[in-house]
Order: structure tokens, then C-alpha cells, then sequence
């Protein structure tokens, strides 16, 4: 398949997915656009917050994401390395490279392997992961209210 440029109209993705073709059916109002452009607007300013909220306790923004996705993980479990590369959405070494800076800094520690797959490495919070997951969670709680207030007037339609 050619690689499309930007200025290419089918660049949105495959002409075949309904979400790239949308545009042809139902054109956007300038009040959609006013909403999609307040809501782009909030999440970055929610991410740049979050950005320097982590970086004010002493951790990166990526190392604020590990320890959010692993204390975040579903039902509670131990997430693996590969866990993680999904829940941040990285490469698996990538992931690899940010536990093993955690575990220096003692934010995070790798659980034994179990017996059922030696492979499989289990990636917990120390204390000191918690303290700063905590604090940093506590710091951007406004922000979270106003990404929220975003989404919502976005409406239903978005």
C-alpha cells in the first residue's frame, strides 16, 4: 500500500474503515469543532500538568505512568513487563528499560517468577512508588475534574 502524505484526503486511514470514510457522510458544524478543539485543548493541558506534577515530586512522566498502570492494573493483579508495554502502549524492551530505572530508584521491585512460567516477570509498587503514585494522584485531582467536564461536552455524538 502507497504511503499517504497529509495533504492526501484518504490519509485519515483505510478508505474501507467507516471511521476514516465518516467525514464523507456527516459533516462536523463549527460548533462540533468549537467542542473537538476545547476538548484537544483540555487534554493537553491535562497532560502537561500531569507532566510537570511528576516532575515536581521528583519522578519522570513515564515513571508517573508505570506506577499509575501498575496500581491501576484490573481485579488487582501483578502486572507482567509485557502488561505494561501494552497498558503504555510502548515496545516490550522499552518497558524493560523503564522497570529496570524504577527498580534503581526503588519505585517499583520484580516479583519472583512463578512456577507456572518461569518467562513471566511481575512488576509491584515499593512503598516509595505508592508515596509518590499517591501524592501525585492527590496533586492532579482538578485537573482530572476539568478533562472530565471536557469529555462530557463533548456530547454523545462524539
Amino acid at each position: 500500500m502507497p504511503r499517504r502524505t497529509s495533504s492526501d484526503p484518504r490519509a485519515l486511514g483505510d478508505p474501507g474503515d467507516p471511521v476514516a470514510t465518516d467525514h464523507q457522510t456527516s459533516a462536523l458544524t463549527t460548533e462540533d469543532y468549537v467542542r473537538l478543539a476545547n476538548f484537544r485543548y483540555q487534554l493537553r493541558i491535562f497532560s502537561r500538568e500531569t507532566e510537570l506534577a511528576a516532575r515536581r515530586v521528583g519522578l519522570t512522566p513515564q515513571q508517573y505512568f508505570l506506577l499509575l498502570a501498575i496500581r491501576g492494573f484490573p481485579n488487582q493483579e501483578t502486572p507482567s513487563i509485557s502488561d505494561l508495554a501494552e497498558r503504555l502502549q510502548i515496545r516490550h524492551n522499552a518497558a524493560i528499560g523503564l522497570v529496570n530505572r524504577a527498580v534503581e530508584r526503588e519505585l517499583v521491585a520484580r516479583e519472583d517468577p512463578t512456577d507456572e512460567d518461569k518467562r513471566i516477570v511481575r512488576v509491584r509498587l515499593t512503598p516509595t512508588g505508592i508515596r509518590c503514585l499517591d501524592a501525585l494522584a492527590v496533586s492532579l485531582r482538578a485537573e482530572r475534574v476539568r478533562l472530565f467536564q471536557a469529555v462530557e461536552a463533548l456530547g454523545p455524538d462524539e
